[in-house]
C-alpha cells in the first residue's frame, strides 16, 4: 500500500512504516492535484498538517482512500465527519505536539513581560548610539511568578500549559465547555511529582481576572474574542494565541494594543495565513511566529511514530 505525506513526515515515521511494509511518497503535491495524484497512484492513505486541506471532492473522487492522517490535533482542514460516514478512517496526534504548543506559548510570555518582541528588533538598530534610553524603555518588566494565568481551552495543550504555568509559580485558572475540571500532574526530574485539582469556570470569569490569557481551542467559525470580550478583560492583559487564526478579532486586538489595553500579544497563528495583515506584522507590541507550535524536533518525530503506529494498526487489524 502507498502512502502519501503531502505535507512530510519525520525519519522515524517514515521507517516504522516502510518496516511494516508500506511505501511512503513524500512528494509535494498542489492542493489542486492532490485527488488526480492519489487515483493516479493508487494511494491508501494521505498524511496532512495544517497546509493540504482534505475536503469532500477529494473524498468523493478518490476510492482507494482508506485513512486521512492529521498530525496534529486539529482537524478543521478535513471534512472528518463526511469521511468517515464514507467509510475512511481520520486519525490524528492530539498528545504528541501537546509541549512543543505549550513551550511556544511561555516563549511569548516571557518575550512580552520583558518586551523582548520590541528590543530584539530596535537592538540592532539603536543598541549602539541609544543604549542607555533603550535600558530605561525595558526596565519596567515584569515576573510570571505569582500571576494568574487563565487558559481558555482545557485539553491537552491547555493541560501542558498549565504544567508549566504551575511550576513557575503561576496560578492557573481555565475554562472548557467540555470540561468541569481536572488533575494536573507536575512531574520533576528526580521523579518527585504534585498533583493540582483545576476546576474550569465561565470563560467571562478568565476575562475578568487574568493577568494572561492563552487560547487553545479548535476553529470557531467566528471570532471567541472581539472588542466586547477584549474591554472585559484585566488593564495590561497579555493574550497569547497559538491555536487557530480568526479566534481573536485582530482589528480589535491592534485597537486595544495601541490604546493600552492590552499590554502585548504572542501570535503564531493568524486571520489571513499565509499573509497576515501587514498592521498585525508591523505593531511593536506583537510578538510574532509563523504557525511553529509544533514545530521541534521532538513533536514531529513524536508525530510520525504515532501516525505510523495508528495507521499500521488499521490496515493490519483491516486485512486479517
Amino acid at each position: 500500500m502507498k502512502i502519501l505525506a503531502n505535507d512530510g513526515i519525520s525519519k522515524s515515521g517514515i521507517i516504522a512504516l516502510e518496516d511494516a511494509g508500506f511505501e511512503v511518497i513524500t512528494t509535494k503535491v498542489a492542493q489542486e492535484q492532490v485527488a488526480n495524484y492519489i487515483n493516479n497512484n493508487e494511494i491508501s492513505v494521505i498524511l496532512v498538517r495544517s497546509a493540504t486541506q482534505v475536503r469532500k471532492d477529494i473524498i468523493d473522487n478518490c476510492p482507494s482512500l482508506k485513512i486521512i492522517g492529521r498530525g496534529g490535533v486539529g482537524m478543521d482542514n478535513i471534512d472528518v465527519e463526511y469521511a468517515r460516514e464514507k467509510g475512511i478512517h481520520v486519525i490524528n496526534t492530539p498528545a504528541a505536539s501537546s509541549d512543543s504548543v505549550a513551550e511556544l506559548v511561555f516563549a511569548h510570555l516571557f518575550s512580552g513581560v520583558r518586551f523582548l518582541y520590541d528590543s530584539n528588533r530596535l537592538m540592532p538598530l539603536e543598541g549602539d548610539s541609544n543604549f542607555n534610553s533603550l535600558k530605561k524603555s525595558y526596565a519596567a518588566g515584569t515576573e510570571l511568578k505569582g500571576k494568574t494565568l487563565g487558559i481558555i481551552g482545557f485539553g491537552k495543550i491547555g493541560k501542558s500549559v498549565a504544567r508549566i504555568a504551575l511550576g513557575l509559580g503561576m496560578k492557573v485558572i481555565a475554562s472548557d465547555k467540555f470540561i468541569g475540571n481536572a488533575e494536573i500532574r507536575v512531574d520533576f526530574y528526580n521523579g518527585q511529582f504534585i498533583n493540582v485539582e483545576i476546576i474550569t469556570e465561565p470563560i467571562e470569569d478568565i476575562f475578568k481576572h487574568a493577568d494572561f490569557i492563552t487560547l487553545h481551542v479548535p476553529a470557531q467559525g467566528g471570532h471567541l474574542i472581539g472588542k466586547a470580550e477584549l474591554e472585559s478583560m484585566k488593564d495590561g492583559v497579555g493574550i497569547i494565541n497559538a491555536s487557530r487564526g480568526g479566534i481573536i478579532d485582530e482589528v480589535a486586538l491592534v485597537d486595544a494594543l495601541d490604546s493600552g489595553k492590552v499590554a502585548f500579544a504572542g501570535l503564531d497563528v493568524f486571520e489571513e495565513e499565509p499573509k497576515p495583515a501587514i498592521q498585525v506584522l508591523m505593531n511593536p507590541k506583537i510578538s510574532l511566529t509563523p504557525h511553529i507550535g509544533a514545530a521541534t524536533l521532538e513533536a514531529q518525530d513524536r508525530i510520525g511514530t504515532e501516525l505510523a503506529e495508528q495507521i499500521i494498526s488499521i490496515l493490519k487489524t483491516a486485512n486479517s
